[in-house]
C-alpha cells in the first residue's frame, strides 16, 4: 500500500449504518454511537441514508448481527442501490468475509473507517508513516478478504519458494513493510524526542480533548497562528507546537490529535510519539465541547485515556468551550442559553481539575479569564522549577 492510500473512494457515496444494542448499552446510547459513526462517515465522504440496529446479548460471531437482520439489510441495499455498509464495531476477518459474501457489497467497520480518515488527513511524512503502519497492521490478518496485489518491495529469481501462493507473498510483503515502517518511526521518534529536549526550559502546555471540540481554534486564538481548523473529526493529526507569551511569561503550547470512543489500538500504538507530547507536558488544557449533547461521555472518555497515559495527577485546566451554543434545555425554544455566571454555579465548575473556565473560542468570549488562569498556573509551575528566578514573574 502506498503512503496516503485511501480505502474509501473520494467520490460521495451513500451508505447504511449497522449497530447492536447489548445489555451494557441502552437504546439512547446506541443511537448516540451511530450519530458519531454517521459523523465519521460524513468526514470520510459518505452519506448515511439508513440505520439498522438489533438487540443481542453479544455480537454474532459469524455475521455480527442475526441472519434475519442481515437479510433485512440485504433487501434494503439491493432495492436502493447502496454499495457500502458500515458497522459500528471492529469486525473479525471471518465476520468481514461472511458479511461481504452475504451482502455482496463493500463492508467497512469502525476501525477501517477511522484509519481511512487518518489516511486522508495525514500531511507530513511522520503522520503518513504512522497511518500506513496502522493500516498494514490492520490488513495483515485480513488478507483473505482484502485481496490486493501490492507493489513488491523486493523480488527476483530465488526469492520465492516453489508454489508460493499470492496471499503468502502479500503477507510476506506486508510483514516486511511493517518492519521497515517500525524502524522508520523509531528514527522519527528519536528525532522528535531530541526536539522536545531542545525546546529549552520553557513550561510545556498541551491541549487535549475529544475530537472536534475546538482545540485548533483555541490554539489559533492563543498563539495568533493559523493552525488548520474545521468542523470535521480529526481535522488535526500532526502535532503543532507554538511559542506563546501571556503578559511577560513565555511557554510552549501543543495542539494534539483528538481522542474518540473505541479508537483503534493500531492507531494508539502508531501515534505513540504524538501522545508523548501529552505525557511530557507540564500542564494540560482539557477542552470540552459543552454544546455537544453527550459532552459528559466525551469528558469521561478523555479522562480515561489520560489515566492510561499516566497523566492522572498532572495539573489540568478544564475548559468548557462553545458556551455560545450551549443549551441547558434544548426543548426550550425561548432563550435556553445560560449566562456565564449561571454556568459557574453548575456542577461542571465542581469537577476535579486544577481550574475550570467557560469560554467561546469562536466568539472570543471570556478568553481573558482563560489567559489569566493559564498565566497563574504556568507561573506557579515555573516558580517551583526555578525558585531563584521567580522574581522575574
Amino acid at each position: 500500500m502506498s503512503e496516503g492510500h485511501v480505502l474509501v473512494d473520494a467520490v460521495e457515496e451513500t451508505c447504511v449504518l449497522v449497530g447492536i444494542i447489548t445489555s451494557a448499552v441502552t437504546d439512547e446510547q446506541a443511537q448516540e454511537y451511530l450519530d458519531e459513526l454517521e459523523f465519521l462517515a460524513e468526514t470520510a465522504g459518505a452519506t448515511a441514508v439508513k440505520r439498522f440496529t438489533q438487540k443481542l446479548p453479544m455480537a454474532n460471531p459469524r455475521t455480527f448481527v442475526g441472519t434475519g437482520k442481515l437479510e433485512e439489510i440485504k433487501a434494503y441495499i439491493q432495492e436502493n442501490g447502496i454499495e457500502l455498509v458500515i458497522f459500528d464495531d471492529e469486525l473479525s476477518p471471518s465476520q468481514l468475509r461472511n458479511i461481504e459474501k452475504e451482502l455482496e457489497c463493500k463492508i467497512l467497520d469502525r476501525n477501517i473507517l477511522i484509519l481511512d480518515i487518518f489516511a486522508s488527513r495525514a500531511r507530513t511524512s511522520h503522520a503518513k508513516t504512522q497511518v500506513e503502519l496502522a493500516q498494514m497492521q490492520y490488513m495483515l490478518p485480513r488478507l483473505k478478504r482484502l485481496w490486493t496485489h501490492l507493489e513488491r518491495q523486493k523480488g527476483g529469481i530465488g526469492l520465492r519458494g516453489p508454489g508460493e501462493s499470492q496471499i503468502e507473498t502479500d503477507r510476506r510483503i506486508i510483514q516486511t513493510r511493517i518492519a521497515l515502517l517500525k524502524e522508520k518511526l523509531k528514527e522519527i521518534d528519536k528525532q522528535m524526542s531530541v526536539q522536545r529536549s531542545n525546546r529549552g526550559q520553557l513550561v510545556r502546555v498541551a491541549l487535549v480533548g475529544y475530537t472536534n471540540v475546538g482545540k485548533s481554534t483555541l490554539m489559533n486564538l492563543l498563539s495568533k497562528s493559523e493552525v488548520f481548523a474545521e468542523n470535521k473529526l480529526f481535522a488535526t493529526l500532526d502535532t503543532t507546537v507554538r511559542k506563546v507569551v501571556i503578559e511577560n511569561l513565555p511557554f510552549l503550547l501543543t495542539d494534539t490529535v483528538g481522542f474518540i470512543r473505541k479508537l483503534p489500538h493500531q492507531l494508539v500504538e502508531s501515534f505513540k510519539s504524538t501522545l508523548d507530547e501529552v505525557r511530557e507536558a507540564d500542564l494540560l488544557i482539557h477542552v470540552v465541547d459543552i454544546s455537544h449533547p453527550n459532552f459528559e461521555d466525551q469528558l469521561h472518555i478523555v479522562n480515561e485515556t489520560l489515566a492510561e497515559l499516566d497523566n492522572k495527577d498532572k495539573p489540568m485546566i478544564l475548559v468548557f468551550n462553545k458556551i455560545d451554543a450551549y443549551q441547558y434545555n434544548p426543548e426550550n425554544e425561548h432563550g435556553a442559553n445560560m449566562t456565564l455566571e449561571e454556568l459557574k454555579k453548575t456542577w461542571m465548575n465542581r469537577l476535579p481539575a486544577t481550574k475550570c473556565v467557560f469560554i467561546s473560542a469562536t466568539d472570543k468570549e471570556n478568553v481573558e479569564e482563560l489567559k489569566e488562569t493559564m498565566y497563574s498556573e504556568i507561573k506557579r509551575i515555573f516558580a517551583i522549577r526555578y525558585p531563584f528566578n521567580n522574581f522575574l514573574y
